[in-house]
């Protein structure tokens, strides 16, 4: 017979009640499905029932930052009727969730639909992040993982200063069994990506970018991680120009990560 804690048969009768929809993001779709197959491997090794909305489209932030605002207005309302009915929303990237929250209130003010407005209110306090979805909504953080690398943690902008995530990622981190997490420098310092921000402005950016690779690089981390795959990508693409021995991972891949099936594996 096994028996368990108090506090461990709450959180496994809380989470076997738990159905949570996965919105992937555009870049996760398009350029990294390893994000999206490592966030169901982690959320259902610890439970959640997921399901998956095939017709999902993007959230409209790029539409909305440069200036095509009909199209915004669409994503948005489709985002928002898709998930109006479910029981919550995870999504793997501070990015969307920060576009979702901050812009789509914006958008449909904008609209002037008050019925449209009604279900966004009621909407928006069921998205999370996957880092907020694990620490505040299935409140755990030690999710069971294994990753034995040296790893640094980029903080996005977005997470940092829009969802204003704190500590919540390294909380998560320094539960993961073998990992040896290094602090970042200048951790609240941009990477210079801010999507169309690298387009219209490359000199700036790739300032920008030289600025964090220093601070990166010193580290002498393996792995240099964060919870946006569109920051990783920029990061990534330089390291690699560099050549430096350095490579980018979401972390949901190194919360996804255990002895038996380790992050190569799940990707």
């Amino acid at each position: 017979m096994i028996y368990y804690s108090t506090s461990r048969l709450m959180f496994i009768l809380r989470v076997m009640a738990m159905r949570a929809s996965l919105f992937i993001t555009c870049y996760n779709d398009t350029l990294f499905p390893e994000t999206g197959r490592a966030v169901v491997a982690l959320l259902e090794r610890l439970g959640v029932e997921l399901d998956f909305n095939s017709r999902q489209t993007c959230c409209g932030q790029m539409h909305a930052n440069t200036g095509f605002r009909a199209e915004s207005f669409s994503q948005a309302k489709r985002f928002i009727r898709q998930y109006q009915d479910v029981e919550v929303v995870v999504i793997p990237s501070s990015s969307c969730v920060a576009m979702i929250r901050d812009q789509y209130p914006g958008l449909v003010h904008e609209l002037g639909n008050a019925s449209l407005r009604s279900e966004l209110d009621a909407l928006l306090p069921r998205v999370y992040e996957l880092s907020e979805f694990l620490t505040d909504r299935l409140r755990v953080e030690d999710v069971g993982a294994y990753f034995p690398h040296r790893v640094t943690y980029h903080a996005s902008c977005h997470g940092l200063r829009s969802l204003q995530l704190g500590d919540r990622p390294a909380r998560l981190l320094a539960k993961v069994r073998g990992l040896d997490l290094v602090p970042l420098a200048n951790l609240d310092r941009c990477c210079g990506f801010g999507g169309t921000f690298s387009v219209k402005n490359g000199e700036v950016s790739s300032a920008m970018l030289a600025a964090k690779l220093q601070d990166i690089v010193v580290t002498g981390a393996e792995f240099c991680t964060a919870l946006d795959n569109s920051c990783l990508m920029h990061l990534g693409g330089a390291l690699h120009r560099q050549f430096v021995g350095m490579r980018t991972i979401h972390m949901a891949e190194i919360l996804a990560s255990t002895e038996a099936v380790p992050a190569e594996a799940i990707a």
